[in-house]
């Protein structure tokens, strides 16, 4: 993956700042499914100039088939294994931002190498949220349930307190998607770049 970007030292945009911190690494967002990891992601690039990737298209690619077809054909934990070479492998193609799958946090091994090699967002989205934006979709193998509504709670029950580990935590909520990646961006740059949330606020809205 080749870099798109490249930063001035002299600039005063927020944008500027937050990749010259960055250097190599990426961002990586994680959550449960439908927090809108992917939607977020795409515009975040956008703003910050970087490639975006979707590791479950690239598992896809990777194994010649859907997601779905990977979970009846081979079960969950193929489809584990092959989801974290995946997520290994775009971790060494930094910059750029990476949206994840709701279960790889999960795994141990994914935390160290995402903690070593990228700046971990988690957007966090309240149940009701999420089983409005993923009822009517068929590619959701977790929830193919007789009560996906309690898959969602009990999956939330094991994987939020996972997630807690993500360096920097964004509720994921019925705002304009331009709001929620604004948000991102003040706490990468208050992260990234020493600035308090308040100045880096004021920052990226004087940029706007």
């Amino acid at each position: 993956m080749s870099e798109t970007t490249s930063s001035d030292p002299a600039s005063t945009s927020p944008e500027a700042d937050i990749l010259a911190a960055l250097g190599p690494r990426l961002v990586v967002l994680v959550g449960m499914m439908g927090a809108g990891k992917s939607t977020i992601g795409r515009r975040l690039a956008a703003r910050l100039k970087l490639p975006f990737v979707d590791a479950d298209s690239e598992i896809e690619v990777a194994a010649g088939m859907t997601i779905p077809e990977i979970f009846e054909i081979h079960g969950e934990p193929h489809f584990r294994d092959g989801e974290a070479r995946v997520i290994a492998r775009l971790l060494e193609s930094g910059p750029a931002v990476l949206a994840t799958g709701g279960g790889s946090f999960m795994r141990e091994e994914t935390r160290r190498r995402i903690g070593a090699k990228a700046v971990s967002i988690w957007l966090k989205a309240d149940a009701d949220i999420i089983m409005r934006r993923v009822r009517r979709r068929a590619d959701r193998p977790l929830l193919q349930t007789s009560d996906p509504a309690a898959t969602v709670s009990r999956l939330m029950t094991e994987r939020e307190p996972v997630y807690q580990h993500a360096d920097i935590t964004i509720a994921s909520r019925d705002v304009p998607h331009e709001k929620i990646v604004e948000e991102c961006l003040i706490a990468l740059h208050g992260r990234l770049c020493g600035e308090g949330t308040n100045d880096a606020a004021g920052i990226l809205g004087a940029a706007r």
